[in-house]
């Protein structure tokens, strides 16, 4: 679904913890870090495509998150030609969307990369706000600078506190599951923080970059 300028539709989902830090995937099978987002269906809302992809990307429900805000207006990039697959050459132009604040309220376990057979990150972590850009393809950069400043001003307020001393439990292990591992047959760390979740389909291509429903 194309409007006439030849821009699909789209969502983009920046994830906070309690921490004000942000969820940050791995593509699968790529060196690219970036947030979950995904196409807008015929029939669909921002919204509902917001939790859909919430679900098959990262696994999280209506229920594991709070909409602190969402941007105003749409945002738009264009796709290099050579990132776009040739049926769409010539009519897909590139994404514009909509881009949500959330909030996880549940805990991180709650997070499943695997929650559909057609993953799209193999390692996440939870970054600073700021994310490093330079990580990010190139033409999605102005759009990831424009979101994150337009709704840094939501960023809800930190509790400093430990939850875990107000609760009068320590925090188990499984709470904190991210570590840093090498990516299997990759011959690369993951940076510091991450979890890495390896594809159990290792045989299937990766996904092309330039696909009108996912870029």
């Amino acid at each position: 679904m194309l409007d006439r300028d030849g821009f699909r539709p789209n969502v983009g989902i920046i994830l906070l913890n309690q921490k004000n830090q942000v969820f940050w995937g791995k593509r699968i099978r790529t060196h690219s870090w970036q947030f979950p987002q995904g196409g807008i269906d015929r029939g669909e809302t921002p919204e509902q495509a917001m939790y859909r992809e919430l679900g098959e990307e990262v696994g999280l429900k209506p229920e594991h998150v709070r909409i602190v805000a969402r941007t105003r207006d749409w945002l738009r990039y264009e796709v290099p030609d050579r990132f776009i697959r040739r049926e769409a050459r010539g009519h897909y132009k590139g994404q514009k969307q909509i881009w949500f604040l959330l909030q996880l309220v549940a805990q991180d376990w709650n997070l499943n990369l695997r929650a559909t057979n057609h993953p799209e990150f193999d390692a996440w972590r939870w970054n600073d706000y700021w994310v490093p850009l330079d990580m990010v393809v190139e033409f999605k950069r102005g759009v990831y600078e424009m979101a994150l400043t337009e709704l840094a001003r939501f960023l809800p307020r930190q509790d400093h506190r430990n939850r875990f001393l107000r609760q009068g439990h320590r925090a188990r292990d499984h709470e904190h599951p991210h570590h840093s591992a090498p990516l299997a047959g990759q011959g690369m760390e993951l940076p510091p923080g991450a979890s890495f979740d390896p594809d159990p389909q290792t045989t299937a291509p990766p996904a092309e970059v330039g696909s009108p429903r996912r870029q």
